[in-house]
């Protein structure tokens, strides 16, 4: 499975046991403006240097998972767990430092002054 997002956070890589590493990406996928949705990722083992490049603002491209495991506990009720694992990440572009150097919008080129098209003839 893929998504393309804007990196929120790249957690540091943490030694779960002597041996598992894991590192966790969280990318805003804004699918509804209005309501945007933090996915978090998990990377393990060899594949936590896939974000050794990746900063928060990036635009990714992020490929995964979707992992399922059941669990029983100690009282015998069973819970299920869905991780999102992911196994590459491609950026499609740098965040802030990118975006200052592209305009949101195209600045006027007319002369709007006063005056200037007295022979217009739109209706407003």
């Amino acid at each position: 499975m893929e998504i393309k997002g804007k990196v929120h956070e790249v957690s540091p890589t943490t030694q779960v046991t002597d041996s598992l590493k894991k590192r966790e990406l969280i990318v805003e996928y804004v699918e509804n403006p209005q309501y945007p949705e933090y996915l978090k990722f998990e990377a393990i083992q060899d594949r936590c240097a896939l974000m050794d490049n990746v900063k928060v603002g990036d635009d990714v491209e992020v490929f995964f998972n979707l992992k399922g495991r059941k669990w029983t506990d100690k009282t015998g009720k069973v819970v299920y767990f869905n991780t999102l694992q992911l196994w590459k990440v491609n950026v499609l572009s740098g965040g802030a430092s990118n975006n200052a150097s592209t305009p949101e919008y195209a600045a006027p080129t007319a002369n709007l002054s006063a005056g200037a098209d007295e022979d217009d003839d739109l209706p407003f």
